[in-house]
């Protein structure tokens, strides 16, 4: 019964993470391309809006962390197993938001602000501001864009098509009072005028022209505080392993995540002070003097008592492999340095009452000919 239950939370919750983006996904395109609807599609509609701007960006942080992408990680960081670069520049960052935020305005501005309410200028404003929105998504989805990294084009996508439904939306309303007001001309040449003038169909260009300024604008603003006016275009190219990067990361390192010595070599350079770099199971790891204290330890319990040394594998190998599958994260690598520093002294201890040459068994760990003669388990 239990497990029937925990299966259907945890169903419940699949859906929830890939499910309901799918839905909403598909109700938006339909609203696009739909005719007009009703009062209960329009809340639905309010509803959908409402989830998307809400859990969109949550949903995205979450896909990034399971994906093991790292925001803050640029191209020239050094990054260890599956974890990947940022898709976007740090530096990047300040302009690339800017820009989303004024795309944001722009859009809420036209979304809450009834029609009738607005000069025409104004409207064209709204969409001026929006198409700044529209660039940061497209530039994302070209970047992201394929069947691994499918989840991180929902957000952008549903951005681009909540607004395109606006866009159409203005134009059947506008249309509507253009008619009316139109009548109120008894002169032909006058309500030919008129239409010409108060055309929505035109807004979309007239948009685009304006927002040349302001994006200029804004970009001059940003200068002001330390960007580079092309950083919108170089946020997504000075970057590794995505479809516009065009700079090449140094190769990711191994670290067996089962251990908890060799989880704690991956912390910080500061704390864990790593000596050389070592081969694990053909893989290149980081080592440091606890790392190699660890295993020489290992090694002497393996030889001089083996069935003890069997004992205490089997006891970490039941406790030691859940935590350690838990650590993903520098700062808890660093925290599990230290927590092992006691035990590092203890083992030194005994290296030196046990062996001969106690720095030469150390010095010699996870070099590639000790490797292929002896155990590695630390």
């Amino acid at each position: 019964m239990e497990k029937a239950f925990y299966a259907i939370i945890v169903c419940m919750g699949l859906a929830a993470l890939f499910g309901l983006p799918l839905m909403i996904t598909g109700f938006h395109t339909a609203l696009l391309f739909g005719s007009r609807y009703g009062g209960r599609i329009r809340k639905l509609r309010n509803v959908s809006e409402c989830l998307t701007w809400f859990l969109g960006p949550l949903y995205s942080i979450g896909y990034l962390a399971i994906m093991e992408v790292g925001l803050k990680a640029d191209w020239e960081v050094q990054l260890a197993n599956h974890q990947i670069h940022t898709p976007l520049a740090s530096f990047a960052w300040p302009t690339v938001l800017t820009l989303a935020c004024v795309g944001l305005a722009g859009y809420f501005l036209l979304r809450l602000v009834p029609l009738r309410y607005m000069p025409p200028l104004v409207v064209v404003t709204g969409l001026a501001c929006s198409y700044g929105g529209l660039l940061v998504c497209v530039l994302w989805m070209v970047q992201v864009s394929g069947l691994a990294f499918f989840w991180l084009l929902l957000f952008p996508l549903n951005w681009i098509l909540l607004v395109l439904i606006q866009m159409k939306n203005l134009m059947i309303q506008w249309k509507q009072l253009v008619e009316e007001e139109r009548k109120s001309f008894r002169n032909p040449f006058l309500q030919k005028i008129s239409g010409r003038l108060q055309n929505a169909l035109t807004w979309p260009v007239a948009a685009l022209v304006l927002f040349l300024p302001i994006f200029g604008g804004l970009i001059g603003i940003l200068v002001l505080f330390g960007q580079q006016p092309d950083d919108v275009i170089r946020g997504f190219t000075e970057t590794s392993d995505w479809n516009l990067s065009q700079r090449v990361s140094p190769q990711n390192i191994f670290y067996d995540q089962h251990y908890l010595c060799t989880v704690a070599a991956g912390g910080h350079r500061k704390v864990v002070k790593p000596l050389r770099m070592g081969m694990r199971h053909g893989h290149p790891v980081i080592v440091n003097r606890q790392l190699c204290i660890a295993n020489a330890f290992e090694q002497v319990l393996e030889e001089r008592m083996p069935r003890f040394h069997h004992g205490v594998r089997s006891f970490y190998d039941k406790y030691g492999f859940p935590i350690a599958k838990c650590i993903h994260s520098p700062y808890i690598a660093d925290l599990i340095y230290i927590f092992m520093k006691p035990l590092e002294w203890l083992f030194l201890a005994v290296l030196y009452f046990c062996d001969v040459k106690p720095e030469n068994r150390i010095a010699v760990q996870y070099l590639q000919k000790k490797q292929e003669k002896g155990t590695e388990t630390a």
